[in-house]
């Protein structure tokens, strides 16, 4: 008998524009000490269907229309808010995606650790404050009898999630949910939130529902899984049937899309070569599979540069120190390295990639080499020009030929701006183009040449879904015609589909502009399938670089060898080992 069952689950969102079937009659069920992997993409369902079932979808504008969900007698879609509260963070807990926006920033983490002790258990702070210390061992804080003092931002990404996990698992529930826990997290601090989730799954015989949008990581993780789409279950099975023999046209286009390190693919396929929705007059969906073999590898590959060729960027000796002051009287007592000397150089036409953890320096480079960040020390040269010593007003033509696509789309937009002002304000900063409608004429073509439609001039930025925000922060650098272009982890915490999306964009932006990029990026498959050169960071220093390939297949450093080995597969050989052992 399974420890939870789900049958027919409808919740739906009254809005004005009409009902939203967010999700839309889906069962499954979960077995006592089993992970269950639910996967989509945003918008399919996923977290809706799990905050279903803690009692966190907001009525209005939501509202469950119909099923059930039995855990031990009790079906949690018809239990009194009481009832609720009972069973939600003493036996069903969740971690969810984002720790820094669910940790408190004003209470310290012990108090945060025991409030759900207080509440359940009714024990006190001081009984239950050796509890949480146990816990935060268990999740591998070190140091914990100190640590648990610490507020939320004393630790890093990594370290807070792992922080949620034990406010989930402080009151020993039978099961886990996960909403998207490893996203945007480093390969290397996924690697441990997972190693760490399946030894607590085995510890502590919790059963665990987990939440992607990445079916690579739910292969390390899962015995089952769920494939859902436009609030539907597509698809479901043990994770090794699922990625042996994938049935839905949808499952198949999620398991195409992903880069791989083993991947030879130099244009990504997607979803949409795959599945077409055809919707009729009537509201009625119907998904049409297409023929399979569309975008395999193609003639695009990667730069080659003549050995005499000059750079187009050349970096020497950057560095990139800031100052900490011990009070806002005193002198800086101390620098932080954030880059200590390094040393690039890419080629007109090419791609470098710039990998490593969160924290290494790879976004203060790429800011410091186009000046967003005033260098410490060292060269840059772009062109004939050198650019560390250039004040801001000098530097504005060199705004035209160098440029950024920053990490955020939503932060990076300004939502008081129409796509047609935010496209054509740098035209007219720089002096490009003549009339109004001039400017006009060259943002549709603008629109057009990243994929999106004329019609859009007129919108705002929250109109737009996350991978169409992109293409407009690729618009608009493209506005003033760069020849260099920054990408600062531009597809980072997307949803694989609409990433490879973006990544052909990129590629094909390159070849018709004879674009030059700096990627960076923690995931090293993305750079695998960008990049034509690579530099590997840690602690502000490069301390790899070379041909991307030849580091793939021959990493001369352990750091790198780490970074490649924390890369999720999802590959079958290791799926049946998993399996077998399991």
């Amino acid at each position: 008998m399974p420890l939870l069952q789900v049958d027919n689950l409808k919740t739906w969102f009254h809005t004005r524009d009409g009902v939203v079937r967010a999700v839309d009659g889906i069962s499954f069920s979960l077995k006592k000490g089993r992970i269950l992997g639910i996967v989509g993409e945003s918008g399919s369902g996923k977290s809706v269907t799990v905050h279903s079932l803690m009692g966190l979808v907001p009525q209005p504008p939501g509202r469950i229309e119909d099923g059930a969900a039995n855990f031990d007698g009790s079906d949690l879609l018809r239990c009194s808010q009481r009832e609720l509260r009972a069973l939600c963070g003493k036996r069903i807990s969740m971690i969810f995606q984002d720790p820094m926006t669910s940790l408190n920033p004003y209470l310290r983490i012990s108090e945060q650790l025991v409030e759900p002790l207080v509440i359940h258990e009714g024990i006190t702070l001081e009984d239950a404050l050796p509890r949480a210390i146990e816990i935060l061992k268990k999740v591998g804080i070190r140091d914990a009898s100190e640590r648990v003092h610490s507020y939320p931002h004393e630790f890093s990404g990594g370290m807070r999630q792992r922080v949620m996990i034990a406010m989930a698992l402080i009151t020993d529930p039978e099961i886990l949910i996960a909403d998207e826990p490893t996203t945007a997290l480093d390969v290397t601090v996924q690697a441990q939130i997972l190693k760490l989730l399946k030894d607590l799954r085995a510890d502590l015989d919790v059963s665990v529902i987990f939440i992607t949008h990445d079916l690579g990581v739910v292969a390390e993780i899962a015995d089952e899984i769920a494939v859902m789409f436009r609030g539907k279950i597509v698809e479901q099975g043990d994770v090794l049937s699922i990625f042996e023999n994938p049935k839905h046209p949808y499952t198949k286009g999620l398991l195409a899309c992903r880069p791989r390190l083993d991947s030879t693919f130099t244009i990504l396929p997607t979803v949409a070569d795959y599945l077409e929705v055809v919707e009729s007059e009537g509201g009625q969906v119907e998904l049409l599979e297409k023929e399979p073999g569309l975008k395999q590898a193609e003639t695009l590959g990667k730069t080659e540069v003549p050995e005499d060729e000059e750079s187009l960027l050349e970096v020497r000796d950057l560095a990139v120190h800031f100052p900490v002051r011990k009070s806002l009287w005193s002198g800086p007592a101390e620098f932080v390295k954030a880059v200590d000397g390094i040393d690039l150089k890419i080629h007109r036409g090419q791609t470098l990639g710039l990998v490593g953890e969160s924290g290494c320096g790879k976004t203060t480079t790429g800011r410091a080499i186009i000046k967003l960040i005033e260098p410490t020390t060292g060269t840059i040269r772009f062109g004939n020009d050198y650019l560390q010593h250039l004040p801001p007003e000098i530097m504005l033509p060199f705004r035209k030929r160098m440029q950024i696509i920053f990490q955020d789309p939503y932060a990076s937009l300004n939502p008081r701006l129409t796509v047609e002002q935010m496209l054509t304000e740098p035209m007219l900063v720089h002096g490009i183009g003549g009339r109004r409608a001039d400017h006009r004429e060259r943002a549709v073509a603008l629109l057009e040449e990243v994929g999106l439609e004329a019609a859009y001039l007129r919108r705002y930025p929250h109109e737009f879904s996350g991978g169409q925000r992109q293409r407009l922060c690729v618009a608009r650098a493209l506005a003033v015609e760069p020849e260099f272009i920054v990408c600062d982890e531009c597809v980072s915490a997307m949803d694989v589909s609409v990433q490879a999306q973006v990544l052909n964009l990129l590629r094909e932006l390159q070849q018709r502009r004879g674009l030059t990029y700096i990627f960076i990026s923690h995931d090293l498959s993305v750079v695998k399938f960008m990049a034509d050169t690579m530099a590997v960071m840690q602690a502000g220093k490069v301390i790899e670089q070379g041909e991307a390939d030849e580091i793939y297949r021959n990493p001369q450093a352990e750091y790198t060898r780490t970074l490649i080995e924390a890369v999720p597969q999802g590959s079958l050989e290791d799926i049946r080992a998993r399996v077998t052992a399991g």
